[in-house]
């Protein structure tokens, strides 16, 4: 194996010392309470993330503002919140009893209340890694607004620049912008930002949405008239951590109602002591793995059920995900949707409902197993919901220990060599920031999924803290020293880490439970332009994800 050049490992060493900052710092925080995120109290983030240079966050460190990485977070985040002063994180404290609406960014689960113009109120529910997510989002997010303000301002005592005034008139005008004033405002906009016409002409209306066509310039507005509040009138923003957050974090609330919901539903319908196959996964492709067929009928092509998943993941397709969906009902699936707070759904599959005629499986006529597909978690969510699952339930004064025959988990996750969709099979997960290493027996193999048309990996894989902080000397340095590393992601640590302490201390389920561990690529963070930031994986992704699972029902069901 080649050794790595000096200046690569250290970089990589720089690297690793501003993300364990960013962390011990963020930590300090919520204890403390608050803190202010552009002032003294949130000078080390800041400077933590410009040494680091994160691939998702692009031109970080250079006097434009980065664009993508922009975009990437407005979608993470909720609506409004560039216009917010005061962002309080809290725990679920009961304002969807109240008047003011969720809302709910379009790309993360996680309901946000705009309490009034200057407030916005964010739940957390889904543990450390969530606060972590948001806290470094908001720290690149003010971090751009302050290039904004000082490529504005002209002198000391407030004055701003001819772009930030035509901007400000486009924004503020009461009739609805033309085409040729919006190209106005963006030739402004574009001065403002330091990029070109043509920069921001492209990402425009991947901004737009169907309320507000012009959100790019409303965000771009709002980020610098916040800045130079800031700067002129020091009118500091401010991010709180309510005291109910601050008590509750890391005592398993919202898992443990989660988990208690499906073992008394497992009960209610006399499928606890059945032998039982957890799959982290989605909420459709094992249901359309099993139903479609039966479901579409005729409009199935038996001979290239890719192209039906295909079809049943585009948008225009509803009706017939809603028909799937209905048959998988009548035909026994159990659908528990989520009201803990941990916005992971569930669907629980007993195969003895399952038909042969309308299935691409053989079902024998004594098959005992029972499915618990859940929907994914956020990194550390993973140990609590797995964790608490895995627990024996108290059902008329006795402990009940359920039967869990095999922990299947599928994802997406960066991949370091290949590109998009292609496909990782890990036999070791290890913890980015400590010594902590998970290896174990993987059922499923590196050669059940070549000859597929796609590029097949096997090694180990990193669980970071946050994908947002990794950049290239890091996944370098994992990938080509001896860690050997083929890929990251937020969750197997933690996922192995619950399922090991549940069989082998614990003994709440045999030790002989087996384990499947298979990702999908979504990104490519050592190649530019295939960063998270760069979009989706559309389509690319339907293959990977199908394939996956028809392997691990394979297993389960032959």
């Amino acid at each position: 194996m080649k050794s790595l050049p000096d200046i690569t490992r250290s970089r990589a060493r720089e690297s690793t010392n501003a993300i364990e900052r960013i962390y011990i710092t963020m930590r300090h925080l919520f204890i403390r309470g608050f803190y202010k995120p552009m002032g003294v109290s949130g000078e080390t983030l800041r400077q933590s993330l410009l040494t680091l240079r994160p691939e998702i966050y692009g031109s970080i460190a250079e006097e434009k503002v980065e664009l993508n990485g922009l975009l990437y977070i407005i979608e993470r985040l909720p609506i409004g919140i560039e216009e917010c002063r005061f962002i309080n994180l809290t725990s679920d404290e009961g304002y969807s009893d109240s008047h003011f609406k969720a809302i709910v960014p379009p790309k993360r689960r996680r309901n946000c209340y705009r309490i009034d113009e200057e407030q916005m109120n964010i739940e957390i529910t889904r543990g450390r890694s969530e606060i972590y997510d948001i806290l470094t989002h908001l720290t690149f997010l003010f971090i751009e607004s302050h290039k904004i303000m000082k490529r504005v301002i002209i002198n000391e005592a407030g004055h701003v620049n001819r772009d930030w005034q035509k901007l400000e008139e486009a924004i503020q005008s009461s009739k609805k912008l033309n085409q040729q004033q919006i190209e106005i405002a963006i030739t402004h906009t574009a001065n403002i930002l330091g990029r070109t016409f043509f920069e921001i002409k492209q990402v425009y209306n991947k901004f737009a949405t169907k309320d507000n066509p012009n959100q790019f310039l409303n965000i771009i507005y709002s980020l610098g008239k916040l800045a130079i509040d800031e700067e002129v009138k020091n009118k500091k923003r401010v991010i709180t951590f309510s005291p109910v957050l601050r008590e509750r974090l890391g005592h398993h609330i919202h898992g443990e109602v989660w988990a208690e919901t499906i073992k008394k539903t497992l009960a209610k319908h006399q499928l606890l002591n059945r032998k039982l196959h957890i799959i982290s996964a989605n909420m459709h492709s094992v249901m359309n793995t099993l139903y479609a067929k039966g479901a579409l009928g005729k409009e199935v092509d038996e001979n290239n059920m890719l192209s039906t998943f295909e079809a049943l993941s585009k948008p225009e397709n509803n009706a017939k995900r809603k028909k799937v969906e209905q048959y998988a009902v009548n035909q026994g699936m159990i659908y528990i949707k989520d009201e803990s707070g941990t916005n992971i759904d569930v669907q629980i599959f007993d195969l003895k409902n399952l038909k042969n005629k309308n299935s691409q499986f053989q079902i024998e006529d004594n098959q005992e197993d029972v499915l618990i597909v859940m929907d994914y978690a956020f990194g550390e969510q993973a140990y609590e919901t797995i964790d608490e699952l895995l627990k024996p339930i108290k059902l008329d004064s006795e402990r009940n220990f359920m039967n869990v025959d095999s922990v299947s988990i599928m994802g997406k996750a960066g991949i370091l060599q290949g590109g998009k969709g292609d496909l990782m099979i890990p036999n070791a997960h290890l913890f980015e920031g400590t010594a902590d290493n998970y290896p174990f027996t993987n059922e499923l193999k590196k050669e059940d999924f070549e000859g597929q048309g796609l590029q097949v990996f096997d090694g180990a894989m990193v669980t970071v803290l946050g994908t947002s902080l990794q950049n290239k000397d890091i996944l370098e340095f994992f990938h080509k020293s001896s860690w050997r590393v083929i890929g990251l992601e937020m969750e197997g640590a933690h996922y192995q880490k619950a399922i090991q302490a549940s069989a082998m201390l614990r003994y709440n389920i045999s030790k002989n439970v087996k384990v499947r561990y298979a990702y999908y690529a979504s990104d490519n963070p050592l190649e530019t332009g295939s960063t998270l930031a760069s979009g989706g994986l559309g389509t690319t992704g339907v293959k990977p994800t199908y394939l996956i699972t028809e392997k691990i029902l394979a297993q389960i069901i032959n």
